[in-house]
């Protein structure tokens, strides 16, 4: 894991690219471009000896379809697709700015010139020394680009569910999460299943503006005082408990519940429901909290503000 500072001064944690699956990646683009290449140089040839072109128009085809099969290639897949090529795609890593946002296309097109020399003409050898030196695995490219390249798809993780406080459970009983989206629930229960990834500041500002914005489609505000981590707990793990009400049936009729564990009005989907239920598909009221300490911040009028 290596920290990144992103331009909002929150400081993020990413996954580096491990070497060899930077070059398992890279062997694979290579292939690729070299196929295409062959591909190319035979059609040219082949046209050049039955007479459809000769020998000036098929040098200049030639020798441009092999700087857009080497630079163009890279390129224009890396910056369509936010940074991941071919290969990159295969092995789930991506290229970002050294700020932790998506590659541009100034910064892809840097990479592409680069690896001509250090890659192509040099056979790779700057970029193995250069990596190898670097703390994040950069290259020459990565270096003149300002890049890197992050491990985006990581073996997953079984998350535990998301509990309710008890000094949270009478007050959770009467809210009213119909106006709750999925959308905003599920950005929720991603906050929670990574508090401990995260920074202390990073905690701290992305638990103030999720909170906030559950706030805004949840009723009655929690009792003053209440964490932006419990909050969240709470709201959750009691949308998760009548989801799961309703859905069995059990859940008809229960006192307080509203109109999200009665089936009275529109409530969460399914797909909300399996969000806020997490990957074992329950959510538990055990006897003690279990939930990470929270932030200091109060909620007060549906909006978190410091205490006073």
């Amino acid at each position: 894991m290596e920290d990144v500072v992103t331009g909002e001064a929150v400081v993020l944690e990413v996954p580096c690219a491990r070497f060899p699956s930077r070059m398992v990646a890279l062997a694979i683009d290579i292939a690729v471009q070299l196929i295409i290449l062959v591909i190319l140089l035979v059609a040219v040839g082949a046209a050049e000896a039955s007479g459809s072109l000769d020998a000036a128009a098929a040098a200049a085809i030639g020798l441009s379809g092999t700087v857009l099969i080497i630079v163009g290639y890279p390129t224009i897949l890396e910056t369509v697709s936010r940074g991941r090529s071919l290969g990159k795609l295969a092995m789930g890593l991506r290229v970002v700015g050294d700020d932790g946002g998506p590659e541009r296309f100034r910064q892809a097109l840097v990479r592409a010139l680069a690896s001509v020399l250090e890659i192509w003409l040099l056979l790779g050898a700057p970029a193995l020394i250069t990596s190898l030196l670097s703390v994040k695995g950069k290259r020459l490219g990565d270096i003149f680009a300002g890049t890197f390249v992050i491990q985006e798809r990581l073996r997953a993780k079984s998350g535990a569910a998301v509990v309710m406080p008890p000094t949270l459970a009478a007050w959770a009983a009467s809210l009213e999460l119909s106006a709750l989206p999925d959308e905003t629930a599920a950005i929720a229960r991603s906050y929670l299943s990574r508090f401990g990834e995260l920074t202390p500041v990073a905690r701290e500002e992305f638990g103030r503006q999720i909170a906030a914005e559950v706030a805004a489609g949840v009723s009655p505000p929690p009792p003053p005082g209440t964490s932006a981590t419990a909050y969240l707990s709470a709201v959750l793990a009691e949308r998760s408990s009548r989801d799961l009400a309703r859905m069995s049936g059990a859940g008809l009729g229960r006192p307080g519940a509203g109109p999200a564990a009665a089936g009275a009005g529109p409530g969460p989907s399914a797909a909300g429901a399996e969000a806020a239920a997490g990957p074992s598909g329950t959510t538990a009221r055990p006897d003690r909290e279990t939930a990470p300490p929270g932030e200091t911040e109060a909620l007060s009028g549906g909006r978190f503000v410091p205490p006073a």
